[in-house]
C-alpha cells in the first residue's frame, strides 16, 4: 500500500473497531482523504463510509476509517493480526 503505512493499535483505536466500526491507520503526508478511501477500499473489498484525517502531535498523520458494512472492521482487524 502506497498511502497507508500500518494499522494503530492503541486501546481507543480498539475500542473504535468493537464500537463503531472503525479502523485507525498510520498514513503518509501526503495522503489525502480520496486516495485514502480507494487504497482502503481496492485492498480490502469493503465500501468506505467516511474517512477523517487528523495529524498527531508528533508530526504524523492519522487517517480513521469508517466502513459502511456492519462488522467489517471487525473482519480487517482479525485479518490484520490486530484482534
Amino acid at each position: 500500500m502506497a498511502f497507508v503505512l500500518y494499522p494503530l493499535t492503541t486501546e481507543k483505536s480498539v475500542a473504535g473497531i468493537e464500537k463503531e466500526n472503525k479502523l485507525t491507520f498510520i498514513v503518509d503526508k501526503t495522503a489525502n482523504k480520496k486516495q485514502i478511501s480507494e487504497e482502503m477500499a481496492k485492498a480490502y473489498g469493503e465500501k468506505i463510509e467516511k474517512v477523517r484525517v487528523i495529524r498527531t502531535a508528533d508530526g504524523k498523520k492519522k487517517a480513521i476509517v469508517k466502513f459502511e458494512r456492519k462488522g467489517a472492521a471487525a473482519d480487517i482487524a482479525s485479518k490484520l493480526k490486530i484482534m
